[in-house]
């Protein structure tokens, strides 16, 4: 893993970050789609504060990762896990070990929680280094039609095997 800057902080969203957290999805991403999901969470209330996470260098807010509640509809009921969306470093920042310190970060907090398993659509050739297998392998069936190896799920220490099924996303991640 690439090491991260020196002087990098990462700590939990303040209220005052809301508008930092914005131009970091906006500077990383070709639409504001991932600024307004992040948004919609805030609003509906869904956002909690130990899994929103930002990356702050020499003052200023580099990156931002977010950890999302969403359901798993297993056999037994449903089941709340987490689906890590989005994670956004500033593109002159990127490649320096920001984004993995905070996957990692994530991960940490969600085992913190005693969270079982955070989901992640994304970049086959990137998250596999934290743990991330293909869902399929786990049984767990992606909300809408994506390619397997960019669907993945990372169990943590409280996952159960019989947490399989559908990812069913809550309505602030429409239009995504």
């Amino acid at each position: 893993m690439t090491r991260r800057p020196s002087g990098l902080i990462l700590r939990e969203e303040r209220p005052a970050d809301a508008a930092a957290i914005r131009a970091v999805l906006e500077a990383a991403f070709p639409t504001g789609a991932e600024a307004d999901l992040v948004e919609r969470i805030r609003a509906a209330g869904a956002l909690r504060p130990d899994l929103s996470l930002v990356a702050e260098l020499d003052g200023a807010v580099v990156g931002h990762i977010l950890l999302s509640p969403v359901t798993l509809e297993t056999g037994g009921g449903d089941e709340p896990v987490l689906e890590l969306a989005p994670l956004a470093v500033v593109p002159e920042r990127q490649r320096q070990g920001i984004g993995s310190a905070l996957v990692i970060a994530g991960l940490d907090a969600a085992e913190v929680r005693d969270e079982p398993l955070v989901l992640v659509l994304g970049h086959p050739w990137f998250y596999p280094r934290f743990g991330f297998r293909p869902a399929s392998a786990f049984g767990i069936r992606a909300p809408h039609d994506v390619p397997d190896a960019a669907f993945m799920v990372k169990p943590l220490t409280t996952y159960r095997r019989e947490l399989s099924g559908q990812v069913v996303l809550p309505p602030t991640f429409d239009g995504v």
